[in-house]
């Protein structure tokens, strides 16, 4: 089938021998009986591509989806064996899957984030030997003896990873995650009484807009101008605080040290992407047109999380001029991935 439907960047799936990951964020927001019920019905929207997800797509106007293991992935997993074999096994499978349908689906690469150049080694792979158009990390890696220390990759032990994901030419996809059991538990956590604001609706972009912000103040992309990466959700609000955040980074009477050579909006003008998903708002993706660029902003629905009707459904409403609209339904996505789309 070709179509010029949309073309959705964020979108999650789960590999049998992966599905043990949904088990903890799910027991968090479900515990007991229900809880598991939960993780079987949330497992098999995850699990299904070929069926009822593709019958949507067909129904709905999407024309391709880069698939992508679901959050936390890798970055939940302390141990550092078990991490690089997770994502090496699910990278195998997803190949295995996007090759039943590649018209229609491609993949992003789980990244063990413990050691850079194993993570650069297994990038390279996923893009040269798999097909793959990318890469995803779920915010920091958690490593350390007890599981609870958080490494984020805005220091220069990275670099050697950022030089491959360059070098490459394809980019990382930057998506939240839930905090694990254990760090709720401790006496640091500002979620521990406070569950209600865990996830999508407020945890998720307060703990990655931080992440985020990191990189860009950083220096890493002046040491490696040519990187990109990818932020969904409108770019996890930053974009609305964008004149505030490069005010204060800018002012001469800022006394700390600044490590970037640019501001925040600057790298979100050379760098970063970002994308709709699970945030159909209409004025909020004009103010990022205006605010950042047209070809900085790519459709997204964030599946099975959002819907597919739910997200076409809003597409087809939004007001915005026609070439302007294009560029974010597909061409920017078929670019910034280099997809084998007709543009």
């Amino acid at each position: 089938m070709t179509f010029k439907g949309t073309v959705a960047v964020e979108e999650a799936v789960i590999s049998p021998d992966t599905a043990w990951l949904l088990e903890e964020s799910q027991q968090i927001l479900t515990p007991g009986n229900s809880g598991k019920q939960a993780i079987e019905a949330h497992k098999a929207r995850l699990l299904d591509i070929h069926g009822s997800r593709l019958d949507t797509m067909n129904a709905e106007g999407v024309e391709y989806m880069l698939l992508s293991l679901t959050s936390p992935g890798c970055q939940g997993i302390p141990d550092q064996k078990l991490a690089e074999k997770t994502a090496t096994e699910f990278n195998d499978w997803l190949a295995g899957e996007v090759s039943k349908n590649p018209s229609r689906f491609g993949g992003l690469a789980a990244i063990s984030m413990h050691d850079p150049s194993q993570a650069a080694s297994e990038l390279e792979r996923a893009v040269k030997k798999l097909g793959f158009y990318g890469g995803i990390v779920n915010d920091y890696q958690l490593t350390g003896p007890d599981g609870l220390e958080k490494v984020y990759y805005d220091t220069a032990f990275y670099d050697p990873f950022w030089k491959m994901v360059q070098d490459l030419d394809v980019p990382v996809y930057f998506h939240p995650r839930y905090p694990s059991a254990k760090e709720l538990q401790t006496e640091s956590s500002v979620y521990g009484s406070r569950m209600h604001l865990l996830g999508a609706g407020v945890q998720f972009h307060l703990d990655l807009s931080f992440h985020v912000y990191a990189m860009c103040s950083s220096g890493v992309f002046d040491r490696f101008p040519g990187l990109k990466i990818v932020v969904g959700h409108l770019g996890e609000n930053i974009p609305f605080n964008l004149w505030r955040a490069c005010h204060w980074y800018n002012k001469p009477s800022k006394k700390v040290a600044r490590p970037s050579q640019h501001d925040y909006k600057y790298y979100f003008q050379h760098n970063v992407f970002i994308t709709t998903s699970g945030n159909f708002s209409t004025p909020g993706l004009k103010f990022c047109v205006e605010e950042i660029g047209a070809d900085r902003c790519l459709f997204s629905i964030d599946t099975p999380y959002d819907q597919i009707q739910e997200a076409q459904e809003w597409w087809r409403s939004v007001d915005i001029e026609a070439e302007t609209k294009e560029m974010i339904a597909r061409r920017n996505a078929i670019k910034v991935f280099k997809l084998p789309l007709q543009a």
